[in-house]
């Protein structure tokens, strides 16, 4: 049987022609789809497949324009919202304008020409990539065909190619090596370090490469290149040339008709990337980068990925059982759903278990774009007595990606697991209240979305429609409490919780983004327990507080929950499949393994005006950061493994909202419930409240603890609860009796005041004063968009700083 796959293979899938014709007849025999139509534009934001049909990634075929348009006009059908307009500018990932690619050519760089020495330096000492097998039929001239196919990254960008696979003429020095050589990589503050922003050659001449092996036979199609990251250096190629071998000694350029092709790179600064589509696609296994021109003011700096569509390897027969064994077994919409596509899913989830799901809005973007939500939970639309709530939020920075896919899957998973009966998803539909708010940023993701998800970069579509960052756009109420703590000699009176709103941030005026208006109202109306922000761009768990104290850069700042934020942080990361492995490569220039993948918020660096720390300071939720991925914006062919990687993790962080102790806070005479009771837990200091009916949930660590509960107008109760190491609440209820009458007339006989919720009062005022001025600032825009006649007009704007 062997023997037969071998000889199948060296028929089907070897390729030693230069007959273009021959070639593109062998395609269809090895079931490729090569679209020979496709935009010259690669489209990153589609679920990008293998050639061969050996991976469960991939769900729909690559549409050609023809399709694609007919696809759009059907899309147009069902994109109106309850108004009956459109929500969305038309078009998908698939249809796209083109990018100002050039075609290859030899331009002339502009300033002074690069310097080229008359002795080329001296090999790298890295470790020669071994040759191809012997069995591997070695081609002297890679053929060419003339579709162009829409092949992914090899991985350069998400860390799928290793630092092995990597090798240079020369380089700088060991943290400019040519392992830095990735797409987006990031350095740290300082240079010098071994964590730069990129490969640099040692020498600046024309001789000097950047190679690639991409272990296998591999159909090249472009290249995407941008410069150095630095804070202090000012580095790119501004063109080079392309070459291939199969063989790593014999290498040819690839051609533009009878010319060698020079390609162009960077243009006037480092962080854009640029896409070069090869004249003519061909197959080698390693690619080098040949820099020709760069920056004149600079050296030989660069980040790179490469297009590529991995083709059999004729020595390798296992190989198509083992592709089939990665991305997931879950079939779930593996792609990036822009806007309209993202409503079009929730919709469909919702129709596919209409009893357990809702989708309500908290507010709108910018331009228009609604903040949807889904709700899961067995009684949708209503809070149940002693059920607690749960929230994830996701993309609060439009580009970070990842967090908006995992939550859409997650609801797609939970739907499905509910219908087969699965009985954990059972057990947490039936007990939890569950929230998933996808997309908090929608105009910044659109932004990206334009782009895809190679050429977006690092930072573009990261702030709101009006550059704010949103994870800095919430009241800072740390400062608040600890300078009245510093200010006020009796520590008791002094607020650790329910802190209210400052003046300033309720105003018309205000720089407060109208997403997080929205999300600030969202949280005064569900009594929320806990909550995981998800961000990207790192491997770590980040717990409050984010904001240090005396803006200090870098400060661990506990809160008096710290040992059970690290409980929550460590949960998550200890069930990430990425996180847990000892073994990952760092994703840019911080090694967080040595923190067991969490760390304080304020440690790594201040934030102040965080989420986090607003969720903790002014409702009862705890909330930490998930940093997800070391890509910001993956493509879409790694999202199948992304949902495996953090699967269990968003499950069993959703689990440990049942930790601690609940319970209601009763009327002794009535027998109802008593809203914003305190419950305070003794040597904590930071208290919770009760809702609207009066149940809590006041999340705790295994151990005993003397709680004490009052509301004004009552007489505090006391009692002690005992926390379990089993994943279930302890239920602890507290029957109140109201202050007699002739008691309080001997207190203001007495000269004495009754004790006030004068806090509790004042944060319900400021709450009103910001929802009244979101409302008038929302009715404004809503008359400024039907003044100019459109609901999207989006003013062109420069690419973000660095993030």
């Amino acid at each position: 049987m062997a023997k037969i796959l071998c000889i199948l293979s060296a028929i089907v899938f070897v390729v030693k022609t230069d007959d273009v014709s021959e070639f593109n007849a062998t395609i269809p025999a090895v079931n490729m789809t090569l679209n020979s139509t496709v935009n010259r534009t690669i489209a990153f934001k589609t679920p990008v497949f293998s050639l061969f049909s050996t991976t469960t990634t991939a769900n729909k075929p690559v549409l050609g324009k023809k399709n694609m348009r007919k696809k759009n006009a059907d899309d147009k059908r069902i994109d109106q919202d309850e108004d009956g307009k459109h929500e969305t500018k038309n078009g998908t990932a698939d249809a796209k304008k083109e990018p100002d690619c050039p075609p290859a050519s030899t331009p002339s760089s502009p300033g002074p020409p690069a310097s080229t020495p008359s002795t080329p330096g001296p090999p790298a000492s890295i470790p020669s990539s071994p040759g191809p097998p012997a069995s591997m039929m070695a081609l002297p001239d890679p053929p060419c065909v003339v579709t162009s196919p829409d092949c992914p990254p090899l991985g350069l960008k998400s860390l799928r190619v290793d630092d092995s696979q990597f090798q240079a003429s020369s380089y700088l020095r060991m943290g400019l090596g040519p392992h830095r050589a990735r797409l987006n990589i990031q350095s740290g503050i300082e240079d010098g370090d071994m964590y730069d922003g990129a490969w640099c050659a040692k020498y600046e001449d024309q001789h000097q490469w950047l190679q690639v092996d991409a272990l296998r036979p591999t159909l090249f199609t472009g290249v995407i290149l941008q410069g150095r990251n630095s804070i202090w250096s000012w580095d790119w190629v501004e063109t080079y040339k392309v070459q291939l071998s199969n063989d790593s000694e014999t290498w040819k350029t690839c051609m533009n008709g009878t010319e060698e092709a020079v390609f162009v790179g960077s243009r006037n600064e480092p962080e854009t990337p640029y896409l070069a589509l090869f004249p003519q696609p061909a197959v080698a296994r390693w690619i080098r980068i040949n820099p020709q021109t760069w920056y004149w003011n600079g050296t030989i700096c660069l980040r790179a990925e490469v297009l590529g569509c991995p083709l059999p390897d004729p020595d390798n027969v296992w190989q198509h059982f083992s592709e089939k064994l990665s991305g997931s077994k879950d079939n779930l919409d593996f792609r990036h759903h822009n806007y309209k596509e993202m409503r079009k899913l929730m919709k469909a989830v919702n129709e596919e278990c209409p009893r357990i799901t809702r989708i309500y809005t908290i507010g709108k973007s910018y331009t228009g774009l609604k903040l949807y939500v889904m709700e899961i939970s067995d009684n949708p639309g209503k809070h149940e007595l002693g059920e607690p709530e749960f929230r994830y939020v996701a993309g609060m920075h439009g580009n970070e990606v990842v967090g908006r896919e995992l939550v859409l899957n997650l609801m797609q998973y939970i739907c499905r697991e509910f219908r087969r009966g699965n009985p954990r998803i059972v057990r947490l539909v039936t007990t939890t209240r569950i929230h998933l708010l996808p997309s908090m940023n929608p105009d910044g993701y659109e932004t990206a979305f334009e782009k895809g998800s190679e050429l977006a970069g690092w930072a573009l579509g990261r702030y709101s429609y009006e550059w704010v960052d949103m994870n800095h756009n919430f009241p800072d109420l740390n400062n608040i409490m600890w300078d009245a703590k510093e200010n006020d000699t009796d520590m008791v009176k002094t607020a650790n919780h329910y802190i209210p709103i400052p003046e300033y941030y309720t105003k018309e005026d205000a720089f407060v983004t109208p997403e997080t208006r929205a999300v600030i109202s969202w949280m005064q109306d569900i009594p929320f327990v806990l909550s995981a922000n998800l961000h990207g761009g790192e491997l770590v768990v980040t717990y409050p507080f984010d904001c240090t104290r005396d803006w200090a850069p870098q400060e661990n700042t506990p809160t008096a929950d710290d040992s059970f934020f690290r409980w929550l942080a460590t949960v998550y990361a200890s069930t990430n499949l990425v996180m847990a492995n000892p073994d990952r490569r760092i994703c840019h220039s911080e090694d967080f393994q040595q923190h067991n993948n969490i760390i304080n918020g304020g440690a790594w660096h201040t934030v102040p005006g965080s989420m986090n720390d607003f969720s903790y300071m002014h409702t009862n939720c705890f909330e930490v950061t998930v940093e997800l991925s070391c890509d910001k914006f993956p493509h879409a062919s790694e999202l199948p493994t992304e949902w495996e990687n953090n699967k269990e993790s968003l499950l069993v962080y959703m689990e440990q909202v049942h930790r601690g102790i609940k319970g209601v806070v009763r009327d002794k005479m009535t027998k109802k419930g008593i809203a914003d009771a305190i419950v305070k837990v003794e040597d904590l200091d930071h208290d919770i409240r009760s809702a609207a009916d009066g149940d809590y949930w006041r999340l705790l660590n295994p151990g005993e603890y003397k709680v004490t509960v009052w509301a004004e107008g009552y007489f505090p109760s006391m009692r002690r609860c005992n926390v379990g190491t089993e994943a279930r609440p302890t239920i602890c209820d507290f029957i109140l009796i109201k202050t007699p009458r002739q008691r309080m007339n001997e207190i203001l006989a007495k000269g004495g005041r009754l004790p006030q919720d004068l806090q509790l009062k004042l944060r319900a005022l400021r709450l009103r004063k910001l929802r009244a001025s979101t409302k008038a600032i929302n009715q404004r825009r809503k008359h400024s968009r039907k003044a100019r006649g459109t609901r999207f007009a989006r003013a062109p704007r420069p690419l973000t700083p660095l993030a």
